[in-house]
């Protein structure tokens, strides 16, 4: 398309001489396919820079008839490019031209029909927001930025010096009568190009003033009265939104933004080119590291990547954080940008953080909660848990402690009983009462997801998209949730009023169970589709036992098979003399099960023992019941006599028995689901990507054993929570299953630069707290939970290894990490005391600023040679 000189000058006019106007750039191609040359012509003739226009002098200028330009003026102020102000009471029009941003392109974007037939503005809006700003990012002082962050007000300290600008409240009380709620513009550009991380363009923004009345004027916003705007500011805190303000006028601002790191373009300018004066406040974060417990609920709200977990237990070596470069007296090149901002965002310093944290698959803030439970704030501990895993109650008896054998105080003594103390904190919500039911932030209920299979990855899967407010139906064959926790896990170890308590609150937030439907056979995800769901979550688990591979196998029960029996309450015979094949946790618990019937139960491994993956807990409790072993026997052949089994044959000799139960693993079972293009693989697992956990058939995720294999009831659980992140996503218009999606890249601390010896001379040498064992029915769990005592003797051992670090240079002083701490450990403090800077006085202090710059730079040469 020819270049349009008309148009050029428009921009330039807009632009106001910031920008360098070309057929190429975004400031010309915003208005490239759609603007007439009569509406350029009346734009012409509007005074530019927010400067006060009346009708009758436009119309004047443009000499056009009054009535005609009114049109093209409510045209445009339609359309989303001018600001119109109705006098009250003698019913004046008014006409204000606002910048480029803020201004132009967000008010554009507010007129989403608009957009949706001309995607050229939102893909114009975020070239404006690098290519803009190459020479200006490091060029800008602080307050001169597009938006400025203004801290979360409860965050802004007593003591120090106070400028009303800072606070939320003034720009509230100012425009008490002028209050609105828009959609955030930066969301649906994200929206618009497919780019979104997850963040809706909900009505999240506060519009004030004229710009307030505009919109609702124009049916885009909703009217707030005063105390439903600071409703919105609470609201907007919880989630972990930045408040920006625009820098235009000292005192005003036409609009309090909400912002996520990940979706802002005011934000994305900060990032993507490291300079944080661009939107820095007056105000620092820091962490009293004795307080913090690296629980990293302040990391992945921060608004630029300057908090990482870390180390806090003592080093040989000392630990230093190399913080950011800053580009305020060198030269910055392209190299010291961060363009990947969106997708590389790190929560772990380099120097690692505690290994509970990072061992566990589901990343659960152990020292958080830990050190929560050791005050006596134990709803305060389950809801820091359910953050990351909604069965606590359920783990706290099956766990395989990945976090106690990383433990760091298992290097001195005993590692802290972490599963014990979750078990007693979870164990107070199996009373009703006490139970910890989370708020729901979001409301997508006009999004329905079916999840198939009610074992821990479904359940997990459902439980946080019902925190979301989805339509959650659970499927599942059986007549009861819970699948392997339930059926395949037997009641000695996880009792059923236990599992049933936990999925009782997924009950109560909505979760609809549809049990006894078997799909693929009484109803089919083609069906489903018809019935309005948006996508399917296959946790389905891997409950058929894997076949021995050896003559005479047809003789054998299948280990998960038996223990289902058992589970139901069948009447299960089995003869005098039970072998159990295989070394890992189902067949410590079957053979546990088999010895509780009554039967001289022996387990039969073809490794040594060292090798067996069975927790070496569940071994030695089997041994204490009575459970007998046999190593390094690889079964050959199940021998019988007149059709019933009278031995194990096995390479190293023979084991007499009259029945084998074959526990060496399962594979899945798919039955009559149609899950068209996904693919199986090995052990006829689903294949899926293994960061979104997307099949090839694009609505339909999977999770737990169904894709990975038999593993632990953590590991499906943690999956759960990923499969919903993707269905959010997915169902979401314009979201992308990976932008600025936590990777949940952990390291642990390094072992070898901890300093033992000075951490023995101040540490709580009490031993290992061990619960109690009580005399139950065979069926029973005999293991009590801690004492009240016991479990502050045990919480007293923690070595504390993490504790949270900021780095000052990128820290935007926006004060949400200190609303998530729960152990007031940060803080802001003032270190600056700069008003921003008015728009009319920058072309006067912007090229001084970066003549200020140039001569930092060229002095830093200096001193470098």
């Amino acid at each position: 398309m020819e270049a349009r000189e008309n148009l050029i000058k428009l921009c330039e006019k807009i632009g106001d001489g910031h920008y360098k106007i070309t057929p190429d750039c975004a400031e010309y191609k915003v208005f490239e396919q759609w603007m007439t040359d009569e509406q350029i012509a009346v734009l012409m003739q509007v005074k530019g820079a927010m400067k006060i226009n009346f009708l009758a002098n436009i119309a004047k200028r443009a000499k056009m008839p009054k009535e005609k330009v009114r049109a093209i003026m409510h045209e445009l102020t339609e359309i989303g490019l001018l600001v119109q102000v109705i006098v009250p009471k003698v019913d004046i029009e008014l006409y204000l031209q606002p910048l480029y941003t803020p201004g132009v392109f967000e008010f554009l974007l507010l007129n989403e029909k608009f957009c949706k037939a001309h995607p050229e503005i939102a893909y114009a809006f975020e070239q404006h927001a690098t290519d803009s700003q190459i020479e200006h990012a490091p060029n800008t002082p602080m307050g001169a930025g597009i938006m400025r962050v203004i801290p979360v007000e409860s965050a802004i300290p007593a003591e120090a010096e106070q400028i009303d600008n800072e606070r939320v409240s003034m720009y509230i009380e100012k425009n008490a009568d002028h209050l609105c709620a828009l959609p955030c513009q930066c969301r649906r550009v994200r929206k618009l190009m497919d780019e979104g991380s997850g963040d809706m363009d909900e009505s999240f923004c506060l519009f004030m003033g004229h710009c307030a009345d505009m919109f609702i004027r124009l049916g885009r916003g909703k009217k707030l009265t005063k105390e439903e705007a600071y409703e919105l500011i609470a609201h907007v805190e919880e989630i972990g939104c930045v408040h920006q303000i625009t820098t235009l006028e000292n005192g005003n601002t036409f609009a309090i933004c909400n912002c996520q790191p990940e979706s802002c373009l005011a934000l994305g300018v900060t990032q993507y080119f490291n300079t944080p004066k661009f939107t820095q406040s007056n105000y620092v974060a820091e962490i009293e590291a004795d307080k913090c417990v690296a629980c990293g609920q302040c990391v992945p709200t921060c608004a630029n990547n300057a908090i990482e977990m870390g180390q806090k237990i003592c080093p040989k070596t000392p630990i230093v954080k190399e913080l950011q470069e800053l580009p305020d007296d060198i030269e910055w090149t392209e190299d010291k940008w961060n363009t990947g901002y969106r997708n590389n965002r790190k929560h772990v310093a380099d120097s690692g953080t505690a290994p509970c944290k990072t061992a566990c698959p589901a990343h659960i803030a152990v020292q958080g909660y830990v050190k929560l439970a050791s005050e006596g704030r134990y709803l305060e501990a389950l809801e820091l848990i359910k953050k990351e895993n909604p069965f606590p109650a359920v783990c706290g008896r099956i766990c395989n402690r990945r976090c106690e054998t990383e433990c760091t105080r298992g290097n001195i003594d005993a590692a802290v009983a972490i599963d014990d103390i979750k078990r007693f904190i979870a164990d107070t919500e199996l009373d009703k009462k006490n139970r910890f039911v989370p708020k729901k932030l979001h409301d997508f209920s006009d999004k329905k997801i079916a999840v198939i299979g009610a074992g821990p990855a479904g359940l997990s899967c459902a439980y946080f998209l019902a925190c979301d407010n989805y339509q959650v139906t659970v499927f599942d064959k059986n007549s009861a949730a819970g699948g392997m926790l339930r059926y395949g896990i037997p009641s000695f170890r996880l009792e059923r009023d236990v599992l049933d308590a936990e999925i009782e609150v997924l009950k109560e937030l909505g979760v609809e169970f549809r049990l006894g439907v078997e799909v693929g056979k009484d109803v089919s995800l083609a069906q489903l589709r018809e019935e309005g769901y948006n996508a399917f979550y296959l946790g389905i688990g891997a409950q058929k036992s894997a076949s021995l591979g050896i003559k005479g196998e047809e003789l054998s029960i299948g280990g998960v098979d038996f223990l289902r029996e058992v589970n139901e309450g069948a009447d299960v015979k089995l003869g005098k003399k039970v072998v159990v094949v295989g070394g890992g946790n189902v067949a410590m618990d079957v053979a546990r099960t088999a010895i509780r019937l009554g039967a001289d139960t022996t387990v039969v491994y073809r490794r040594k023992e060292a090798d067996m993956p069975a927790d070496p807990a569940e071994v030695a409790e089997a041994k204490e019941e009575g459970v007998k072993f046999i190593f390094e026997h690889k079964p050959l052949e199940i021998k019988a006599e007149n059709g019933k089994v009278c031995a194990l044959n096995c390479e190293a000799g023979i084991v007499e028995c009259d029945t084998v139960i074959a526990a060496i693993g399962q594979t899945v079972e798919w039955g009559g689901l149609d899950t068209g293009k996904l693919e199986r693989g090995n052990k006829n697992c689903a294949v899926a990507d293994g960061f979104t956990y997307q099949t090839a058939e694009p609505d339909i995720f999977v999770g737990g054993d169904v894709y990975t294999g038999p593993k632990f009831a953590i590991d499906a659980i943690a999956a759960g929570k990923q499969g919903a992140i993707s269905i959010h996503r997915y169902v979401q218009e314009g979201q992308s299953l990976t932008i600025g999606r936590d990777r949940l890249e952990f390291k642990a601390i390094d072992m070898d630069n901890v300093d033992f010896d000075t951490v023995k001379e101040n540490y709580d040498s009490t031993a290992r707290q061990v619960p109690a064992r009580v005399d139950v029915a065979a069926f029973k769990d005999a293991r009590a939970a801690f004492t009240e005592a016991q479990l502050k003797q045990e919480a007293a051992r923690c070595l504390g290894c993490g504790a949270s670090v900021v780095d000052p240079n990128k820290c935007l002083g926006c004060g949400v990490c200190t609303v998530r701490c729960k152990f007031d450990a940060i803080h802001l403090r003032k270190r600056t005391n700069l008003e921003s800077v008015a728009y009319e006085t920058r072309k006067k202090v912007l090229p001084e600023y970066e003549a200020e710059r140039r001569s930092k730079i060229e002095i830093r040469k200096l001193q470098q040679k």
